[in-house]
């Protein structure tokens, strides 16, 4: 498979994400002790399996390509059971849609997706699967 993760990186992006929008820097508030607080257990394992299922869903309308980064390997529409154990197991992946070809980031230490390059209509899907599941899609 030939994709360009680095040119996909350069991309237009948008955010998949447990907050509706981006948290301006001068909003205030305690984001950064927050945002800690997600991201310990069992908190962040519940946001994974949120991930996985987005990701599932998501499958079930387009193929995809996940690319490992540990092991720098590409697996094509991995079994439901090996997608959800990736996602969990918070290992850094990039997910090729294939159709459209917009990839999905996923890193393992954070609270979001990226979404880079995707067209109009892959938006909308992704959009509906975070909604519910609770999470929300935006453009930074």
């Amino acid at each position: 498979m030939m994709v360009d993760i680095e040119e996909l990186l350069s991309k237009p992006y948008w955010i998949v994400d447990i907050l509706p929008k981006q948290v301006p820097a001068n909003a205030g508030g305690q984001y950064f002790k927050i945002e800690k607080f997600f991201l310990s257990s069992p908190r962040v394992d519940a946001i994974y399996r949120k991930f996985a299922n987005v990701l599932l869903k998501l499958n079930c309308y387009v193929d995809i390509i996940v690319f490992l980064v540990d092991d720098e390997s590409w697996v094509e529409n991995p079994a439901p059971e090996d997608m959800e154990r990736m996602v969990l197991k918070r290992r850094p992946l990039f997910v090729v849609l294939k159709q459209s070809m917009a990839m999905l980031s996923i890193t393992g230490d954070d609270h979001n997706i990226t979404i880079y390059d995707p067209d109009e209509e892959t938006l909308q899907l992704l959009d509906n699967i975070a909604s519910a599941e609770g999470l929300h899609v935006w453009k930074p």
